[in-house]
């Protein structure tokens, strides 16, 4: 197991990058399926990852916690090498009610991890609508930008606890009209693993 933390690639402010992936429902998602939301969480996780699995409860619960803001994790991850990250096992977790989130998306192409940069599993991004009502982002589209990319909480490890939960935080300042902290607070988790021959620039920057 490699361990990494995730890079910043995209900019506050930046397009979410756009993209048609499998969900564990059996259903195509794309970024506009979302536009009902006025906030989306984006997190690039797995199924087999020690550092991923600690974090889906507090994905249920910011699922739960917030009717406003779709969570969604996407799971780039090479089946071929990883057997446990493929569709039919992603569904798996999702009926025995490991996860509850509003969508597992499947990125076998891993086009969709590169677009976002995304380094290691899990690596959260947090993108606004900019359609919504006093929107703090000041554009003049209606598009899912970036307002943090960063860790969930502040546990390093698998094994700690959490003592302060960082995105639930950002999530309430950023409903409430405020600005979200630019600071980059990386992720850390095992690296995505990439097919041979696919592995982008930045990984290796």
């Amino acid at each position: 197991m490699v361990t990494l933390e995730s890079t910043d690639v995209l900019k506050r402010g930046d397009r979410a990058p756009s993209f048609a992936l499998p969900g564990t429902d059996g259903k195509t998602h794309r970024l506009e399926t979302f536009d009902g939301y006025e906030a989306l969480l984006l997190v690039f996780t797995c199924n087999h990852c020690p550092y991923a699995k600690a974090k889906f409860e507090e994905m249920n619960r910011l699922t739960a916690e917030y009717d406003e803001v779709g969570v969604v994790g996407i799971n780039p991850n090479d089946e071929t090498e990883y057997p446990e990250d493929d569709l039919e096992t992603m569904v798996e977790r999702v009926e025995d009610g490991l996860i509850q989130w509003d969508a597992y998306l499947r990125d076998g192409s891993q086009e969709v991890a590169t677009a976002y940069g995304a380094m290691c599993t899990p690596d959260p991004f947090l993108f606004e609508h900019t359609g919504r009502e006093n929107a703090v982002l000041d554009t003049d589209d209606e598009r899912f930008r970036l307002v943090y990319h960063g860790r969930l909480d502040d546990a390093s490890d698998p094994n700690t606890e959490p003592e302060t939960r960082e995105m639930k935080t950002h999530i309430d300042t950023l409903l409430s009209g405020g600005r979200v902290p630019e600071e980059f607070r990386p992720s850390r988790g095992c690296s995505i693993k990439w097919r041979q021959g696919n592995e982008p620039a930045y990984r290796n920057s």
